[in-house]
């Protein structure tokens, strides 16, 4: 049995559908969870509830966690920690290994410019610090011996209806719709994304491999362009135009606009707006605090997941592709 904790999140469903290719007993764990493949078990649990965590657990080989809580401080403050504990305990009771799904908070910002799997963990952030803690003891329970367990660890996301996504509704969305789109705070800086099917294909190959335990894994990622280069790239695949005139620096244009003087179609969402917004939407104030990964060059390295396993992320351009088809 392999059991995903959180199955039906942006990470959580991909998964279960390329679990599929290693075994067909898998559980789907979640407060509603819905299949995704016709012999999946349903388990409807309370994740926060450590008694609901053990049942949920009960009978698995391996247990894969990829949960998200709500992006608030002061709820990752009082229940992540609570939950890896309660999840590490019903793992050792089940004798089932650890598959976490991780992000990149913990990395000291000077370090996020080429990320290794060896950058240094100095958090910068209360987020960032609450997951060092979370994949400290992650970590620590493989090598106690208390379990097997492994860290696989993301950049921001995007892919088909990726709502939770940075980009998702203020730059793909919009370009779908011919709207301003809105990077965040610097359009120069390069960025890279974990397209969230690549993700989860990874994730499983990980959870399948036995050696793969015991560290922490980049997973594959997109090159790292600039936001500017990304709206491009999003507009242009929406099937909108560029001005090519000299006159108009290649602004981005909707394509049914001819004249010269037609407004550009991007903006950046700077520190001002983003406090202000923040004041009515908790979720964008608590992303201003993570602000340095869009005021800096972001790249994650996943040169070690592809030298091991033979295989890249996703052509960014064809995973923007497939997330505007998904649009409709």
């Amino acid at each position: 049995m392999q059991t995903i904790l959180g199955a039906t999140g942006h990470i959580g469903r991909p998964l279960g559908a390329e679990l599929s290719k290693y075994t067909d007993r898998i559980r789907l764990v979640s407060r509603n969870p819905q299949k995704v493949n016709p012999n999946d078990e349903l388990h409807p649990a309370d994740l926060l509830n450590p008694e609901e965590v053990v049942k949920a657990v009960e009978g698995s080989e391996i247990v894969y966690l990829t949960i998200g809580l709500p992006y608030r401080d002061h709820i990752w403050q009082k229940h992540w920690v609570p939950l890896i504990e309660s999840v590490i305990a019903a793992c050792k009771a089940a004798k089932a290994k650890l598959v976490f799904f991780d992000n990149v908070y913990m990395y000291a910002p000077d370090q996020i410019d080429g990320m290794t799997e060896d950058a240094v963990v100095n958090p910068a952030t209360v987020k960032g610090q609450i997951r060092a803690e979370v994949a400290r003891q992650v970590l620590d329970a493989h090598h106690s011996g208390s379990i097997q367990t492994l860290i696989a660890r993301a950049a921001d996301f995007y892919g088909p209806n990726c709502t939770s996504s940075v980009i998702h509704e203020t730059v793909i969305v919009a370009a779908s719709k011919g709207k301003t789109m809105r990077w965040l705070y610097d359009q120069s800086q390069p960025h890279n994304f974990t397209y969230t099917p690549d993700a989860a294909k990874a994730t499983a190959q990980l959870g399948n491999d036995p050696e793969a335990f015991g560290r922490v894994w980049h997973l594959p990622s997109s090159e790292a362009f600039t936001g500017w280069e990304w709206m491009q790239k999003i507009w242009t695949s929406a099937g909108r135009s560029i001005a090519e005139t000299p006159e108009n620096r290649g602004r981005l244009y909707p394509q049914n606009r001819k004249h010269a003087d037609a407004p550009p179609k991007m903006s950046t969402l700077g520190g001002f707006l983003m406090q202000t917004i923040g004041l009515f939407i908790p979720d964008l104030k608590s992303l201003h605090k993570m602000r340095y990964q869009y005021q800096n060059p972001y790249r994650l390295d996943d040169s070690a997941f592809t030298a091991r396993y033979g295989w890249q992320a996703t052509d960014a351009d064809e995973a923007i592709g497939q997330i505007l088809a998904a649009l409709g």
